[in-house]
């Protein structure tokens, strides 16, 4: 049973954690997406800021229930931490989709979803 609920945490883990090319574009973006459009609609202000901690947030949680999964999924005795090098790894991916994700709210492709349909 633990590695069976290992590999679902796992498999969920990694369609929100930046590792491959396309989760990214079709699950991280569009969930910080409707979590930064509903600050959003408090103030306009705060979209940007929610859609980047949205997205972060999706990353880290993805990043540490792939862990989780796969520690459960592969060790008998829940195994041991990770090293520093892929703490530091995961992070720095992070980084560079947000800056991707800020750049094109920055250029205006990604708004709130009023400002499409004036």
């Amino acid at each position: 049973m633990r590695r069976a609920r290992g590999g679902v945490v796992a498999t969920v883990g990694y369609l929100l954690s930046p590792v491959s090319w396309w989760n990214d574009l079709f699950v991280n973006i569009p969930i910080a997406y409707a979590f930064g459009s509903l600050v959003g609609l408090v103030s306009e202000d705060l979209f940007l800021p929610a859609m980047v901690v949205g997205y972060w947030i999706t990353n880290v949680l993805g990043f540490v229930l792939m862990h989780w999964g796969m520690k459960d999924l592969l060790t008998r005795d829940g195994g041991e931490g990770r090293r520093r090098r892929d703490i530091i790894v995961d992070i720095s991916i992070s980084l560079a989709y947000t800056v991707i994700v800020v750049a094109l709210a920055a250029a205006g492709v990604l708004r709130l979803p009023v400002e499409y349909f004036p």
